[in-house]
């Protein structure tokens, strides 16, 4: 008996059709929006009334058609709105999208209650009339006023009350969020905002139950995840054949719904869940109680009693070849964190990496330490900063970083988040092969870029890091402006574009990780024709609650960010050579929002503000 049988992908087929999705999404739209598309058709087009009037069939082909040509203008009108999830920034306007959905959906409520007020007011009045005339019919009708009125009643009044229960409060709530659907999020936004809590559970090791209840370090404000959310996480992960993630979660739905927590999801879906993936994990007897427990609760489950089978089979000859007779007892003890091992990815410092992110593994020594000072920095006597001369840190000894404070005011910072906030999109990597600008799931922010002309705040930030660090910015890149998103983050990375891989090249530091990442790759800054990238200067603008360090795992090194600070430090040797030691992540926000600003520095114009050294690794 193979696993195909058995295997519940191949048992009960589960469509992936976001196209179909997004087209369902536009059909219900569609519908929604009718009653305004007709309102529309009548004011600009009021020669068609009488016969909209007359033909129902034109009524309902117009209003289609005239709404299909609406969301076909909106979709070239409006900004796309994928990846949302992907900048906090962007997500705030969904804050009061949201309010104002509130607040209509409060508005229909208070008309539909007005509306059954009147209707119930006129009930109540025919109620105690009716009860009089049927009475006695003839005695009622024999008063002219009583046969006057009953006429008048049906003939008028009957027809008013049809038309005010005809009326439709819900047109408003229902044009309210046609405009605004085409801003939602799509279900691309829903599964990134998902896969970024498994990151951050991943990253800095909480347990499913800490996102669950909402016990995260430095939130203002609770929130919990109900047992229906934590299965539709659960799922998500399934669905990608993530099933470690999707033990993680389905076992919180079930520790939830056995607290005697309400759901609609039933618990039969859970264990169905749950006991396959504990199977995918390589934990047998385990998967074997889970199904046992399913059986119980619904034996004719189309999948419990084949999957049963199956397993217990598996176990059996797994007891043969290791020569044993009986299996002791599954783990009665819940699943937790530490219960399966995480499976390895493509990134072979991923642990060192998750732990500097944690504040664990900082290789900062006494000795290291004490080769730390401040100092003013005058920029070599520059003018500008003579009267008041930055103050720097010295955040690392080797490689040299160093840390400016009050880099930036906050005014400057406000005004360079008003700019770039319309022209954020999706942060982009350069691709190794082609050299080419694409976005990757590694980097999880959305970026802008400001010139110097956009605003003076950004000509005199440009000349500030020219001054503090001695380098010119005329063959610099743009400024450019990040904001993190839901667990955002940049995997470890280099700012610089690699040559061929040199084993010759004598550095201090882990070379692992060097070796193993590095790729060939064109020079993705020829067409620049201003070098290589010789520095980085980056500017945190704005605290973060939680996470959202800097850290070099090369050489065990984590910077926090700090509102106005900036960090600099150089990704070339002084002979052109990659540093491959500046080797960097920008680790996931755990907890809030994180604004940066970077100017990538490059080689061009360098030549004698920064002279090559005598030696390749001076």
């Amino acid at each position: 008996m193979g696993t195909k049988h058995y295997n519940r992908q191949s048992s009960l087929v589960r469509i992936k059709t976001p196209l179909i999705t997004q087209l369902g999404n536009r059909l219900k739209s569609l519908q929604n929006s009718r009653g305004l598309a007709i309102k529309l058709l009548l004011l600009v087009c009021p020669i068609t009334r009488s016969h909209f009037q007359r033909e129902p069939r034109f009524r309902s082909t117009m209003a289609a058609f005239l709404v299909f040509m609406l969301l076909t203008l909106s979709s070239f009108c409006s900004p796309t709105r994928a990846e949302i999830f992907t900048s906090i920034s962007q997500m705030t306007d969904l804050i009061f999208t949201e309010r104002e959905l509130v607040q209509s959906l409060k508005e229909y409520i208070e008309a539909e209650e007005m509306k059954l007020e009147a209707v119930k007011s006129w009930a109540n009045k025919l109620d105690m009339l009716t009860r009089l005339s049927t009475s006695d019919p003839e005695g009622f009708l024999a008063h002219p006023v009583n046969a006057y009125k009953l006429m008048k009643r049906l003939n008028t009044e009957w027809s008013e009350l049809e038309s005010l229960v005809l009326q439709d409060p819900s047109d408003g709530f229902i044009s309210n969020m046609s405009v605004h659907r085409q801003s939602f999020p799509d279900e691309e936004d829903e599964k990134g905002a998902a896969k970024a809590l498994m990151r951050l559970q991943d990253t800095y090791k909480l347990d499913s139950e800490s996102f669950s209840k909402g016990k995260l370090p430095g939130v203002r404000y609770n929130a919990e995840l109900t047992v229906d959310d934590c299965f539709d996480m659960g799922k998500l992960a399934y669905n990608e054949n993530d099933y470690y993630h999707s033990v993680l979660w389905m076992q919180q739905a079930l520790r939830q719904m056995d607290s005697g927590e309400d759901a609609k999801t039933a618990k039969a879906d859970i264990l169905d869940y749950l006991s396959y993936s504990v199977y995918q994990m390589g934990d047998l007897p385990r998967a074997i109680e889970l199904t046992q427990r399913l059986v119980a609760i619904d034996p004719s489950h189309q999948r419990a009693g084949g999957n049963l089978r199956y397993f217990e089979q598996l176990l059996s000859k797994e007891l043969r070849d290791r020569g044993r007779s009986q299996q002791e007892p599954a783990d009665e003890r819940p699943i937790q964190l530490d219960t399966y091992e995480r499976p390895k990815d493509y990134l072979p410092e991923r642990e060192v990496y998750e732990a500097l992110c944690r504040g664990e593994g900082v290789k900062m020594t006494s000795k290291r330490r004490s080769r730390l000072f401040c100092r003013y920095q005058d920029g070599s006597r520059n003018p500008r900063l003579l009267l008041k001369p930055m103050k720097e840190e010295d955040e690392w000894d080797s490689p040299h970083i160093v840390r400016f404070l009050e880099a930036l005011s906050d005014e400057e910072i406000g005004k360079i988040k008003e700019l770039a906030k319309p022209k954020l999109a999706r942060a982009t990597v350069r691709d190794p092969k082609t050299g080419v600008l694409t976005v990757a799931h590694y980097r999880v922010s959305k970026s802008a870029w400001l010139e110097g002309e956009d605003d003076p705040v950004i000509a005199r930030v440009n000349q500030r890091i020219e001054d503090i660090t001695g380098l010119t910015v005329d063959t610099a890149e743009l400024l450019q402006v990040a904001n993190y998103g839901v667990g955002g983050q940049y995997e470890p990375h280099y700012d610089f574009s690699r040559r061929p891989f040199d084993s010759n090249l004598k550095v201090d530091g882990n070379r692992l990780a060097t070796y193993l990442n590095y790729k060939d790759e064109p020079d993705a800054f020829k067409s620049l024709g201003t070098g290589n990238r010789v520095a980085t200067f980056l500017n945190y603008m704005s605290d973060v609650e939680a996470g959202g360090a800097t850290v070099f795992p090369d050489f065990g090194a984590a910077i926090w960010p700090r509102k106005g600070t900036a960090v600099f430090w150089y990704n070339l040797f002084k002979s052109g050579e990659g540093d491959y030691r500046t080797r960097h992540a920008a680790c996931p926000v755990l907890v809030g929002s994180k604004w940066v600003s970077n100017k990538w520095i490059h080689e061009r114009g360098q030549e004698f503000r920064r002279p090559c050294g005598l030696t390749e690794v001076d």
